[in-house]
């Protein structure tokens, strides 16, 4: 969007209009203590050239996953996206991140949103999908609420690892609510405790929510983690990486009764971190209480197929003591290349998709665990993400590789725990596994 400038009398007018004496009176209410006294300091005003030029250059000194190769994970990952998703999905037709409201002048955005739903049904073996939360961590955060909106409890527990930022979001939500959330602490070699969980679980718990695989890769015992839950009368909640479901059972399948993700995998770019998509599914009994909205399909007076909003549970259609939440959009650019990418890959493509990520990391994680210092710190099964155990800090490991262009994990010392935690997709070649094992022979002590 560009930038227009308004004129002084531009502005004097838009004042005039609002009541307002002055741009003073519309910031009267923000303290002095926090308001900038300084100027900016940008740089002198140039030509267009100029600054364009300027702007290439602060761009070259970022790294991106197109440069370097990755072993970044954590919840995003660098999984092939291919070239016919960006050409689809830039057609002016599709091409807004808004969500449509009248459906008589938006049935192709409609009909793709409902598209997502389908496929993301069948990919979860969940009932019920919505058109998309804002992204994984608020996805799981709004799960919790409903989960206390459909008991009537005020508690949740996590089991095993889940990841540190969606604790954050989902602890922010919780505050702001008046409830609160019990982080099971006690783990047995990456993943959680049965035991200990099956004490923190009582009457008085909302959900119990797991994530799986967890932060660190491993497999929860999710079967087990749901009887738990169950047995209390909780409702059980999976984040679960969409990829995954390729080769790991669904959590449809073992009895979620919610069942959320991250759907950056699903053809959409790392992109700093954002924007990307929070997946929603449900059984088709709790249909009443998803927060954000369902597209459905319907029959014209012709007796055409016609795409609709059939259900928005929020405060702006129905009234505030109902609403299921304050969501009031969904990420429809982003469902819609996650729709597209797993319509060209379909089931067996994503199986494959899954099955090689699996393959390269075990590949990996193998020759990492047979150097002299290097470990991997658990043996529970893993999907595409493992922690290594180094014999330096993470960090000078992470620092020397970018000398070979190589991105080569994340740190878990940003959560105060030791390790390499390192990720493995289907992108990364036979060649670069092995020189990424052969570059770390150069930090055995």
């Amino acid at each position: 969007m560009p930038f227009i400038i308004n004129t002084p009398e531009e502005r004097e007018e838009m004042l005039r209009a609002i009541g307002a004496g002055s741009f003073e009176d519309l910031i009267k209410d923000i303290p002095e203590e926090i308001r900038l006294k300084k100027t900016l300091d940008l740089f002198a005003a140039s030509d267009e050239p100029q600054v364009r030029k300027l702007l290439e250059t602060l761009a070259s000194a970022n790294r991106s996953t197109s440069d370097y190769v990755s072993f970044l994970g954590g919840g995003a990952y660098d999984h092939f996206i291919p070239a016919a998703i960006k050409t689809i999905v830039s057609r002016s037709e599709f091409y807004t991140a808004y969500t449509p409201y009248q459906a008589e002048v938006s049935q192709g955005t409609l009909q793709a949103i409902y598209e997502y739903q389908s496929l993301i049904c069948r990919l979860y073996e969940m009932d019920v999908a919505n058109a998309s939360m804002y992204d994984g961590a608020t996805a799981l955060a709004e799960a919790v609420l409903m989960a206390m909106n459909v008991t009537g409890r005020s508690q949740v527990v996590v089991a095993g690892k889940l990841h540190p930022y969606n604790s954050a979001v989902l602890k922010t939500y919780l505050e702001a609510s008046g409830h609160n959330a019990v982080i099971q602490n006690e783990l047995a070699d990456g993943a959680g405790s049965l035991a200990s969980l099956a004490e923190l679980v009582n009457e008085s718990v909302a959900a119990v929510v797991v994530q799986q695989p967890n932060f660190y890769g491993c497999l929860e015992d999710v079967e087990a983690i749901r009887d738990i839950a169950h047995a209390k009368g909780a409702l059980f909640i999976v984040s679960a990486d969409p990829l995954s479901l390729g080769v790991l059972a669904a959590p449809g399948s073992y009895g979620a009764d919610i069942a959320v993700g991250e759907g950056q995998p699903l053809g959409n770019p790392q992109n700093f971190g954002g924007p990307y998509l929070g997946i929603f599914t449900v059984r088709q009994e709790l249909v009443r209480k998803i927060p954000g909205r369902l597209v459905g399909m319907t029959k014209d007076r012709d007796g055409e197929d016609g795409f609709i909003l059939t259900l928005q549970t929020r405060e702006q259609h129905i009234r505030r003591e109902k609403a299921t939440s304050n969501i009031c959009s969904n990420q429809a650019l982003n469902a819609l290349q996650a729709a597209v990418y797993l319509s060209l890959l379909g089931k067996e493509g994503i199986r494959q998709v899954a099955a090689q990520s699996t393959r390269n990391a075990h590949y990996l994680a193998a020759k990492i665990d047979a150097l002299p210092g290097f470990s991997l710190k658990y043996q529970t099964p893993f999907f595409k993400e493992f922690v290594v155990e180094t014999p330096l800090p993470a960090a000078e490991i992470i620092n020397a590789m970018l000398e070979k262009r190589v991105f080569a994990g994340y740190d878990l010392a940003a959560h105060h725990e030791t390790g390499l935690l390192i990720a493995v997709t289907e992108k990364r070649t036979q060649e670069e596994l092995d020189s990424f094992a052969e570059n770390l022979e150069a930090f055995i002590a």
